[in-house]
């Protein structure tokens, strides 16, 4: 069995969950250890299981706790030389351990496959999570879905997947011109409607669960992104994740 949970998802901070009986890894700590702690305490998540830390990238709202983090948990953070040199120094583990998006790296019964994606970071990678036959997905922050996100997706029994603005919303909102450019660029977010089609059109056989992920406070609402994907029901179940709080932990049979 795999449990999985969106510990925080968000601008304000990224923090995924995989885990089995002995092991668990996370995927990014854009939010404080404390928080991270509390959360995973508040979904009845085992802290001591978790055997290490991998970073998609170095913005700050998926690497924020990511240096204090490891230190508290002794558990290594994994990240490209690329993503290490481009990130603040004071976010920056002390004890990193550098990956190239082609690798395979083993934690525990894990294995975990970088996934190279568009997006305006150094080397950002999102990533797959393999357990006994089992594929687990973490794509967030995707201006446009390449074809190694594609393939990856196909492969995936369940996944976290970004959903991060309404098209109309970022258009006809606040954000400044260069800001909504940045957000619907080829190297920004997916919308809901990019989220469904990527879906739609590559979702595998084996899928039962999104989770739509990385919502945008200003652009989007849950309401809207989950309206989006209903089409999509019959095929899988579509939850939601929270910036302000844990989701609900899925079992993966």
């Amino acid at each position: 069995m795999l449990e999985i949970c969106a510990i925080a998802s968000g601008s304000n901070g990224n923090c995924y969950y995989i885990g089995n009986h002995t092991d668990a890894v996370l995927i990014d700590a854009g939010i404080s250890t404390k928080q991270i702690l509390l959360r995973m305490k508040e979904r009845d998540l085992d802290a001591t299981k978790i055997k290490a830390l991998f970073i998609t990238h170095e913005h700050g709202d998926h690497m924020r706790g990511a240096r204090v983090l490891g230190k508290r948990l002794q558990i290594p953070v994994y990240l490209t030389a690329k993503t290490y040199n481009s990130s603040y120094k004071n976010l920056r583990p002390d004890y990193p351990k550098f990956f190239s998006p082609d690798d395979v790296i083993e934690v525990g019964d894990f294995s975990i496959y970088p996934v190279l994606k568009n997006h305006d970071a150094a080397e950002p990678c999102s990533f797959r999570i393999e357990y006994q036959n089992r594929n687990i997905g973490v794509f967030t922050d995707i201006g446009e879905a390449c074809n190694n996100v594609k393939t990856h997706l196909q492969l995936c029994d369940s996944l976290f997947l970004e959903s991060n603005y309404d098209e109309k919303m970022l258009w006809e909102g606040s954000y400044p011109w260069h800001l909504k450019k940045r957000v619907a660029s080829d190297v920004g977010h997916l919308s809901n409607d990019q989220a469904f089609e990527l879906l739609n059109q590559h979702a595998g056989e084996n899928l039962q669960c999104v989770f739509l992920s990385h919502l945008s406070k200003e652009n989007n609402t849950p309401e809207m992104a989950f309206e989006t994907m209903q089409p999509l029901t019959e095929r899988f179940a579509v939850k939601l994740t929270s910036r302000r709080e844990a989701s609900e932990v899925f079992q993966l049979q």
